[in-house]
């Protein structure tokens, strides 16, 4: 017996000096992050004579994903793809055009992963006006895509790494569809729709496009794509014409330059020349110097200048007006902001904070969303309503996608304002509800039981859905298009047929909608932020971005990673070709996982992303 004590003994000292050294491991850990945070950290200086580069990474949205404390801390951030707020890019820019030490602007979309069509050409806009103070613009890449190289029009002067490519493929729309894949694992997804263009769904039911899809898709791709065509045709002083007849002429045209896709953006106009990286920084140094950069010409990037101008930075005006600007960005959730969502209860909150604030006198709703729950997109408008009976003006600002339910939460605004490239409309109303009852009884489960009434086993992923159900739903989805078409008929000063003719779910371009009648100006979110001030009578003015703040922990956790080193905009990542493909797929899924409307009724776009 003592034996076994003693060896008991031993192995409790083990383990408490293996937690000793364990938390003393931590211990050291801590104080190295803390001292890295504190004492090693230093603020940007802007040189005397410098280019900004203008580099965003990742995609580039209107809010950034909420995260918490483990995420921050634990997660891989060298494969995370980052996030670039597109008010930055705006601010960076708008601060360069009027800082003396800034020579010339430099855009640089190498890590680029994603940005709506709107966004992009808002930040060309801002390019425009950074031109009028005089100094040049110019861009660089190792290679262009649709994206990156429509931002780079804009530059006086567009130059490309020997080996690069430019790859203008156009604009589509190609979702996976997922019905044979569902067959075979024997799951149902049950879809309810009120229209035959409101394509929501169809990749559950079918195996490829509808008719009804593919006709409006290609209406809103060619405008889309002649916008695009229009803006690098004016910029390259390319005929419009020739570029689109091009494309018959590809394989041709390049063969006669020995098959280099480079040289061939080159003889077509689209770009100056061919610079390897030292060659870049070479010429970039006869305009702006070379002084202590290891890139061969002095810069700042575009974090780096945020952060050494954000002390000096100019605010809109100078009095204790305020607009304040709200935020829906991604699908329209019940409950609150989680993942890249629009929760309910978050911009409620945010709205009633603007609402009950004293020094708030307008508000700017920006919508960057595709919809999502009919009920949460109910509950936001109903606040809405409150802001404006509370005498603030309210101004719908739509960004790269406002469509369904991001529509229905635009629609009681004073004014809608939407940039020409804007995805918005898809005015319908869908029902979806998964079942896997033939996926359970196909691995041996079977559900079964008893109810009080003909519902009771209805609405339960493993049972299969009444015709009882299914007719509900359906009467429900109509009731609800009706109410919508109603809603924006009222709204708009439009008769409830004219409404229907141009929603049944399909989905147009901002400069279709302004014809329409659905929206009431074209113009960006400064534009729509300038109209809230005029409606409010306000000449002078700052701008409020109401956002849910960090937690305590949630700021130390960023403090820590960002001083010791994985300071997530430092990131020049971006996936490949499969992962990509991967992350649409896994996407797909993690969308079906966010539809939680109690009534499983959904005002929300399926193929509004269009690259």
């Amino acid at each position: 017996m003592q034996g076994i004590k003693d060896v008991l003994k031993i192995i409790w000292k083990g383990i408490q000096l293996f937690k000793s050294m364990i938390g003393t491991l931590f211990f050291f850990l801590f104080l190295f992050i803390l001292y890295n945070a504190f004492f090693t950290s230093t603020t940007p200086v802007v040189p005397k004579s410098a280019a900004l580069v203008i580099d965003p990474a990742g995609y580039i949205v209107e809010r950034e994903t909420q995260k918490d404390v483990w995420d921050i801390l634990f997660e891989d951030k060298t494969r995370e793809i980052p996030e670039t707020l597109l008010r930055d890019i705006g601010k960076a820019i708008e601060t360069a055009a009027h800082d003396e030490r800034i020579k010339a602007l430099v855009l640089n979309m190498d890590y680029l992963y994603r940005a709506g069509l709107a966004q992009l050409h808002y930040i060309g806009g801002k390019v425009e006006d950074f031109k009028k103070s005089g100094k040049p613009v110019l861009a660089y890449g190792l290679g262009f895509s649709n994206g990156s190289y429509l931002v780079a029009s804009f530059a006086d002067e567009i130059y490309m790494h020997p080996y690069g490519a430019v790859f203008l493929t156009g604009y589509g729309v190609w979702p996976a569809y997922y019905k044979s894949a569902l067959d075979k694992i024997k799951t149902k997804i049950h879809v309810f729709r009120s229209g035959p263009y409101k394509a929501y769904g169809e990749p559950y039911l079918r195996d490829d496009m509808s008719d009804e899809a593919r006709e409006a898709n290609r209406v809103l791709l060619d405008i889309l794509w002649g916008e695009f065509i229009e803006q690098i045709a004016n910029a390259r002083g390319i005929d419009p014409a020739a570029f689109r007849a091009s494309y018959q002429t590809l394989a041709e045209d390049l063969r006669e330059v020995g098959g280099d896709l480079a040289q061939l953006p080159v003889e077509q106009g689209l770009i100056d020349g061919l610079k390897s990286e030292s060659q870049w920084g070479e010429y970039m140094a006869t305009l702006v110097g070379n002084e202590g950069s290891d890139d061969g010409y002095t810069n700042i990037h575009m974090a780096q200048y945020l952060e050494a101008t954000a002390n000096d930075a100019v605010f809109s005006g100078t009095s204790g007006n305020r607009i304040a600007v709200v935020v829906a960005r991604g699908e329209i959730i019940f409950g609150e902001n989680i993942n890249g969502t629009a929760g309910s209860y978050t911009i409620i909150r945010q709205l009633q904070k603007a609402r009950l604030d004293d020094s708030v006198k307008a508000v700017v709703l920006r919508i960057d969303s595709p919809g999502g729950s009919l009920l949460a997109s109910e509950l936001i408008r109903e606040e809405i309503e409150l802001v404006k009976a509370s005498g603030k003006p309210v101004i719908a600002s739509m960004g790269a996608v406002a469509a369904s339910g991001g529509y229905w939460i635009a629609s009681p605004a004073d004014e809608i304002w939407a940039q020409p490239t804007t995805i918005t409309g898809s005015i319908g109303v869908i029902g979806i509800v998964p079942t896997f009852e033939g996926t359970l009884d196909a691995i041996g489960i079977h559900v079964d039981g008893v109810g009080t009434t003909p519902l009771s086993g209805d609405f339960r992923l493993g049972r299969p859905l009444s015709p009882l159900a299914s007719d509900i739903i359906q009467q429900s989805v109509e009731n609800s298009y009706a109410h919508f078409i109603d809603m924006v008929a009222n709204y708009r000063g439009l008769e409830p047929e004219a409404v229907d003719a141009i929603g049944q779910g399909r989905v147009w371009s901002g400069r279709a909608a302004f014809e329409f009648g659905l929206v009431d100006r074209l113009g960006n979110i400064d534009d729509a932020i300038a109209a809230a001030a005029s409606r409010a009578e306000l000449s002078d003015y700052q701008v409020k971005y109401f956002e849910e703040e960090p937690g305590f922990s949630e700021k130390w956790a960023e403090i820590l990673t960002a001083r010791a080193g994985f300071d997530l905009e430092q990131t020049r990542w971006r996936p490949g070709a499969v992962e990509s493909f991967m992350l649409e797929i896994t996407r797909v899924i993690e969308r079906l996982g966010l539809l939680n409307d109690p009534s499983q009724v959904y005002v929300l776009c399926e193929m509004c992303e269009v690259r």
